[in-house]
């Protein structure tokens, strides 16, 4: 086992499926659920579901008045969960057409929405196992949702610079980080790999944050690992754990705590988070105002 990164240890018990993760500002955790809705971890490890429509939540963002917006990768649909817990369809379509496998969703620094579509190939797992770039990036305006980037091989999470002068994207099926820069018409530029292309041959990445440093966090499936991309593109293996004995199949990464300084890794295969600690902070979200 690789380590940089401190184990701490594990939050959350019984987890269903907990692939993504989001801090709230009162320091609780959020995580995606298979059952559809969320879940809710309280500070001192306490777990609530909280239903909503859309099958298994898949991708997770949080607006400034605590809505939810969940991505449903099984049905194809972006639902939108209200504070008081009614749930209303976001959209389902793009262009007269249904989305596909919608992985991911999040709030950009402008307070704008956007959404990976995976692939449009079913079984989904078919676009993991050959390059399928039928993945496409999405995003909310007020027209509608409109199809930003396309001919993606498994579109997965995004982040955006504090300047927004790029968007990040992580495409698993080319085991690379990609970005493609924000043109003053709102348009985005051409994709480019972003860092080593691929990480490795072999990987597969999954879910990306930034720290206030400029680092991009990356975390890889198919060795466990937890990789960071200097701004100038340089990268560093953080953490990896091929015998899975503390990460198996880190899917998403978030930080927290009061210095935004621990570490939380969601997971596809665990029933519960990995907490490790960090020597940066994280850059702050949208939702933190």
């Amino acid at each position: 086992m690789m380590v940089d990164l401190v184990p701490l240890g594990r939050i959350g018990a019984a987890l269903r499926r907990p692939e993504c993760v989001l801090v709230r500002t009162d320091g609780d955790l959020i995580v995606s659920d298979s059952r559809g809705g969320v879940t809710l971890i309280g500070a001192g490890g306490g777990c609530r579901h909280v239903p909503a429509p859309g099958g298994t939540t898949n991708g997770i963002a949080q607006d400034r008045d605590g809505t939810l917006y969940l991505a449903g990768i099984d049905s194809g649909t972006v639902h939108a969960l209200a504070p008081d817990g009614t749930g209303r369809l976001e959209f389902a379509q793009v262009d007269g057409h249904d989305l596909g496998a919608a992985n991911f969703v999040h709030f950009d620094p402008a307070g704008d929405l956007w959404l990976t579509v995976s692939t449009r190939t079913v079984p989904r797992s078919r676009a993991i196992d050959q390059p399928i770039p039928d993945g496409y990036l999405v995003k909310r305006t007020t027209t509608g949702p409109r199809v930003m980037a396309s001919g993606l091989c498994f579109a997965n999470e995004l982040r955006f610079d504090p300047a927004m002068h790029h968007v990040y994207l992580a495409e698993s099926r080319r085991g690379r980080v990609v970005r493609m820069r924000i043109l003053g018409s709102g348009d985005l530029g051409p994709v480019e790999s972003f860092g080593p292309d691929p990480l490795f041959t072999g990987a597969v990445v999954d879910g990306l944050a930034f720290d206030v440093e400029g680092g991009l966090w990356v975390t890889e499936v198919t060795r466990n690992g937890i990789h960071r991309i200097d701004p100038d593109g340089r990268i560093h293996c953080l953490f990896e754990d091929p015998t899975a004995e503390v990460l198996n199949f880190p899917a998403s990464i978030a930080f927290g705590g009061e210095d935004r300084k621990t570490v939380f890794v969601g997971s596809i295969r665990l029933d519960h988070l990995v907490t490790m600690r960090s020597w940066v902070a994280g850059a702050p979200m949208w939702h933190h105002g």
